[in-house]
């Protein structure tokens, strides 16, 4: 049953992202460490967990930036689309998202319920997979499916912060195993560096795009449609199609070196 998280939910998240017990680290370099869930190495849905220490970039202004979805399109280079569907309540609603995996893989989406907490200087944004009747899987693009996922931002000091990304989704596929291990190794620190450098640049470009416009701490500016709880259901993995990619060969694989992603007008 979809349910809007709550206190306990938001709880559990901040434990899973500062408690590292139980988990292996796969990466640590430059700032940036990533872990992976010991637990069964057969099994394919992994919880991973990233960190990274970001210098002059307050907690709120990550915050912003990993809101403001016109900004997204800026930094974000391996998106394709998203939008907000519908608010459910001042610091919830449901969206979509659409990235591109490397070719020859399937590009992917989501449909999410995301909700988010400000807790003094610091912030939580979690999300899961749910199912919209107005949504559904499209033919072009594998529907995943996000158990959770989600940031904690913490504040360091006054311009400075932490922030965690904790990650478990089922990509409905049969990946090959160097794309894992690629996951953790590479893309996932570059993801985080990433949203780093956006959020040092953030400042500067809201102060020409719509300052003011911030619906996720202003919620009398959100003009986005109402949805009933009643229409959505949970997004179940064994009702999507499951493809087989397991035999993509890793030398016809690219997986870009772009660096920051900022698209060149940013």
């Amino acid at each position: 049953m979809v349910h809007i998280p709550d206190d306990a939910d938001f709880n559990s998240f901040r434990e899973q992202c500062e408690n590292h017990e139980g988990w292996q680290c796969q990466y640590n370099k430059g700032g940036v460490t990533v872990w992976s869930e010991g637990q069964d190495s057969s099994k394919a849905i992994k919880k991973l967990k990233m960190r990274i220490t970001c210098k002059d970039v307050s907690a709120e202004i990550l915050y912003d930036v990993l809101h403001d979805t016109s900004y997204r399109k800026k930094w974000d280079s391996n998106m394709i689309e998203t939008y907000d569907i519908g608010r459910l309540t001042v610091n919830a609603d449901v969206g979509y998202y659409s990235w591109k995996c490397p070719s020859p893989l399937k590009n992917r989406d989501f449909v999410t319920l995301r909700s988010w907490l400000p807790l003094g200087n610091d912030y939580m944004i979690i999300n899961y997979s749910v199912k919209h009747p107005k949504h559904p899987p499209r033919k072009d693009i594998v529907r995943a499916v996000s158990l959770q996922t989600g940031y904690l931002i913490k504040a360091n000091g006054s311009n400075n912060c932490i922030l965690y990304y904790l990650t478990q989704v089922d990509p409905r596929g049969s990946l090959p195993k160097w794309v894992v291990n690629k996951v953790s190794q590479f893309v996932a620190p570059k993801a985080m560096k990433k949203i780093y450098k956006a959020g040092i640049k953030y400042p500067e470009w809201k102060r020409k795009h719509d300052p003011n416009f911030k619906p996720w701490v202003y919620p009398e500016q959100n003009t986005l449609p109402t949805v009933n709880l009643a229409d959505l259901s949970i997004q179940r993995a064994d009702e999507l199609e499951n493809i087989d990619e397991s035999g993509v060969d890793e030398e016809r694989t690219h997986i870009s070196d772009e660096e920051d992603g900022f698209t060149k007008d940013s």
